[in-house]
C-alpha cells in the first residue's frame, strides 16, 4: 500500500500504483463543493475506471490560476485547494495549497518567488534559493495542476528543459500525436514524456493549446482526463502503454546480459539455505538456465567458462518478494536487489499476463511471478479489482477462471461478504490453490483462520483480532485504530497466547509486510523514513523530496502510542516465529529497496538473520511448492543467483549491498539498472 506522495510526489501516484498497492475504485465521486464555479476546466479522475474524483482549474480577474482537487480511495484520499501566481514567463511565481493528503493529514504549503530569490514552506522543508534564471518548484504535497503547468511551461522552454527547484532539471520530449474521440466529438492530442521527476518518464497528454488533457496509468488503475472525454482515456492508455512497453524492450536489450557460454562465480561464501550456514570458497557454476555444479573453489573446470571472482562475498539463491504488484520499473529495482522471484497478490488480470508472457520473450527486464487472483465484493470500498463477487456461484466461476489462466492462490478483500469466505476457501482448495488476504470486515483474523485461510496478509489485521469492536474495517479505521490501541496489547495474554497457537495448530503462514506500515506509523514530516536513511541520498531529487511528507496524523501526541503500537507489532512478529509460526518476507511497498528493509525488521523482532535468509528464499520456495526448482543453490536448480557484498548472515543490512544478480541464467548488474533508473549506486 504504496504511500501517496503528491505533486513532487504527485507525479509519484502512479508509482504508488506500480510499486504497490493500486488505488481501490470508490463507486462514486464526491461531489464538486459550490465554490468550484460553473465554466471551470473539469477532470474527471478515475480508478479502476469507476469514478473516484475531480480536479478543476480556474482564473480570476486578478489572472490567478485556482484549483481545487480530491478524490477518494475507501476513505482516504486528498482534499486541496490551490492558488497559483504566473509569472510572465509562463512559470508560478507564487503557490499556496491548503487541505488535507491522502492520509487525511492536514496540508499547508506556501512557495514565492521575490526579488530573485525563491521560498518555501511546508511541514517538511523551509527552503530559500536565489534564482539565476527560469526554475519550477512542486510542492511535495501539492495538486496536479502543477505537473499540467510544468509539462506546458517545459513545452515553451529553449530545449524543452527547466532547472527544478530545490535541485535537478527536468525535461519534456514530444512521443506521438493521436485523435482522442468521445462519441461524435474529437481532438488532437500529443503524447509527452517528461524526465528528471520520478525513476522512469512521466507521461502526459496535452491538447493544441498546450493544456493537459490526460494523465494516468495504461494498467488501468488511474486515470485524470478532461471532463466529458472518459471515453477517449482507454485508446489513449493504449497507446501510451506501447510506448512504455517499447522503451522496456530497450532496456531489456541493453541490461540483461546472456552469456555465450558456462559460468563460473568462483571462490563464494555461498548461503546454504537447507543449513542456514554460509559454506565458504565454493565454485557454482551455472550452465544455460541452471546450476551445474557446487565444489569447493579450484575444482570445477574452467576452461571455456566465464569466470566471475566472487571471493569476499555471499551468494545466495534469488531472493523472493511474497507481496507485491507489479508494474513498471518493479522488475529493475527487484533484480538490483537480488530479487528474483515475486508473488502477485492483486493486479489487472489481462495486463499482468501480458507483463509476464513481455518478460519471459526478453522484452522486459523482469522477476518471476507467481500469480495470486484477488476477489472482493461490490460495494463503496471495493478494492483494486475487476473481478467483484456476491453469491457462491460468482465465487466459484472466477476461481475456476483464476486456475485455468495459471493462478495458484486467492486474495480476499476487506467487502468479501463473510458467509462467502467458506466457499472460497473450499474452492479454492478443491483446485489446489492457497487462500489469503486481509479479514473481511466484521470478522476477525482468528475466524478466518478456523475457516481455512493459509496465511494473513499485514500486521494490522493480526493487531486487530485483538480489538473485535473494531467491526468496520475498510476504513481508515484498519489502520488507525491499531495505531492508537495495539500498544496495550500484552503479547503474553491468554487471548495471544491462544491465538497464536491456532494459527499453529492450521499451518497458517503471516506475510506481516512491517516495512509498509514502519512510515505509516513511526514517520514525521520533514524525516526520511527509517527504511529509506541508507538510501535516500542516492535516489532522483524529486522522489526524494516525496520521502519527507510523513505517515499518518499524528496531532494530539499519538506520535507515541503509534510508535508504541507499531513496536509491539514487531514484538508480536518475533514472538510467532519462537512459536513456529511460518513469517513470509513480502513487502506491498516499493520494489527492490522495501524488501531489504522488511528483512532487516524481521531481524529487528528477533528472528535470527539466517533464519531471515532462508524464509526468503528456500522458505517462500517451498510456502509456493517451488523448492525442487528454486530457494537454494543445489545442482540442477534454476540459476537464479545473488551475490553480495559482506555477510549478510552476520550483518542482515549487507543484504543492500547486491552486486550482481542471476535471474534463469541471464546475468544483470545492480549498477547498470539503478543508473538507468536515475538511481545513483552505492
Amino acid at each position: 500500500m504504496r504511500s501517496h506522495r503528491c505533486v513532487a510526489a504527485f507525479i509519484l501516484l502512479l508509482t504508488a500504483v506500480a510499486y504497490g498497492q493500486a488505488p481501490a475504485a470508490h463507486n462514486a465521486a464526491p461531489p464538486l463543493p459550490d465554490s468550484v464555479p460553473k465554466d471551470a476546466t473539469l477532470y474527471a479522475i478515475q480508478m479502476a475506471s469507476n469514478p473516484a474524483g475531480q480536479l478543476a482549474t480556474w482564473k480570476t480577474a486578478d489572472g490567478r490560476v485556482h484549483v481545487f482537487y480530491q478524490f477518494n480511495d475507501r476513505g482516504r484520499g486528498p482534499k486541496e485547494d490551490a492558488v497559483i501566481a504566473m509569472g510572465a514567463d509562463g512559470i508560478p511565481s507564487s503557490i499556496e495549497t491548503t487541505g488535507v493528503n491522502y492520509l487525511k493529514a492536514p496540508v499547508e504549503e506556501h512557495f514565492t518567488v521575490a526579488n530573485g530569490v525563491a521560498s518555501w514552506k511546508n511541514k517538511a522543508e523551509d527552503g530559500k534559493q536565489k534564482l539565476g534564471g527560469p526554475a519550477f518548484y512542486t510542492g511535495i504535497e501539492g495538486t496536479p495542476a502543477e505537473l499540467f503547468l510544468l509539462a506546458k511551461a517545459l513545452r515553451n522552454a529553449p530545449g524543452g528543459k527547466l532547472p527544478m527547484l530545490p535541485s535537478g532539471e527536468a525535461a519534456i520530449r514530444k512521443i506521438s500525436e493521436q485523435e482522442a474521440k468521445a462519441g461524435d466529438k474529437s481532438q488532437r492530442v500529443t503524447l509527452y514524456a517528461m524526465t528528471g521527476l520520478d525513476l522512469s518518464p512521466t507521461y502526459i497528454w496535452l491538447d493544441a493549446s498546450r493544456d493537459a488533457f490526460a494523465f494516468g496509468d495504461p494498467g488501468g488503475w488511474f486515470l485524470m482526463i478532461r471532463q466529458g472525454w472518459e471515453a477517449a482515456g482507454p485508446e489513449l492508455m493504449k497507446i501510451q502503454g506501447k510506448t512504455e512497453q517499447a522503451r522496456g524492450a530497450q532496456v531489456a536489450q541493453k541490461l540483461a546480459h546472456h552469456p555465450a557460454g558456462k559460468v563460473i562465480l568462483r571462490n563464494a561464501n555461498v548461503f546454504d539455505a537447507r543449513s542456514g550456514k554460509v559454506v565458504r570458497g565454493q565454485d557454482v557454476a551455472v550452465s544455460g538456465n541452471r546450476i551445474e555444479s557446487v565444489q569447493p573453489t579450484g575444482k570445477a573446470p574452467v576452461s571455456g567458462a566465464e569466470v566471475i571472482d566472487a571471493s569476499g562475498k555471499t551468494l545466495l539463491a534469488g531472493l523472493w518478494d511474497m507481496h507485491a504488484h507489479v508494474a513498471d520499473n518493479d522488475g529493475m529495482l527487484n533484480l538490483a536487489a537480488g530479487v528474483t522471484t515475486v508473488r502477485d497478490l492483486a493486479n489487472d488480470t489481462e495486463q499482468l499476463l501480458a507483463r509476464r508472457k513481455r518478460i519471459e520473450a526478453g522484452q522486459e527486464i523482469g522477476t518471476r511471478i507467481v500469480m495470486a487472483g484477488f476477489l472482493d465484493g461490490p460495494g463503496p470500498y471495493q478494492g483494486p479489482t475487476k473481478v467483484l463477487v456476491s453469491t457462491p456461484q460468482e465465487v466459484r466461476t472466477e476461481i475456476q477462471k483464476y486456475k485455468q489462466l495459471g493462478y495458484v492462490q486467492i486474495k480476499v478483500y476487506s467487502s468479501i461478504k463473510p458467509e462467502l469466505v467458506p466457499v472460497i476457501v473450499e474452492e479454492a482448495h478443491k483446485r489446489g490453490m492457497r487462500v489469503s488476504g486481509h479479514i473481511p470486515s466484521g470478522m476477525t483474523a482468528e475466524e478466518c483462520v478456523r475457516l481455512g485461510f493459509d496465511e494473513i496478509q499485514h500486521v494490522n489485521f493480526l493487531a486487530l483480532n485483538f480489538m473485535p469492536d473494531v467491526k468496520e474495517t475498510r476504513t481508515p479505521a484498519r489502520f488507525t485504530e491499531p495505531g492508537k490501541r495495539f500498544r496495550e496489547i500484552k503479547l503474553d495474554s491468554p487471548q495471544v497466547t491462544a491465538f497464536i497457537a491456532l494459527l499453529k495448530q492450521k499451518g497458517t503462514a503471516i506475510d506481516p509486510t512491517l516495512e509498509t506500515f514502519e512510515p505509516m506509523f513511526t514517520s514525521l514530516p520533514g524525516e526520511v523514513p527509517e527504511g529509506w536513511k541508507p538510501a535516500a541520498d542516492r535516489m532522483p531529487v524529486q522522489f526524494r523530496r516525496g520521502l519527507l511528507t510523513g505517515g499518518l496524523p499524528m496531532e494530539g501526541g499519538l506520535e507515541k502510542q503509534y510508535r508504541e503500537s507499531y513496536d509491539n507489532m514487531v514484538r508480536l512478529v518475533g514472538k510467532m516465529y519462537e512459536a513456529g509460526i511460518p513469517v513470509e518476507s513480502g513487502t506491498d511497498d516499493t520494489a527492490g529497496f522495501a524488501l531489504m528493509r522488511e528483512l532487516e525488521l524481521h531481524v529487528k523482532a528477533g528472528i535470527p538473520a539466517s533464519s531471515v535468509l532462508r524464509d526468503a528464499t528456500l522458505g517462500a520456495a517451498k510456502i509456493m511448492k517451488m523448492d525442487q526448482e528454486l530457494g537454494s543453490i543445489e545442482a540442477g536448480k534454476l540459476a537464479d543467483l545473488a551475490l553480495f557484498d559482506g555477510d549478510p548472515t552476520a550483518d542482515i543490512s549487507n543484504i543492500r549491498k547486491a552486486r550482481l544478480v542471476m535471474k534463469d541464467g541471464v546475468i544483470y548488474r545492480p549498477a547498470e539498472l539503478y543508473t538507468e533508473l536515475g538511481i545513483r549506486p552505492e
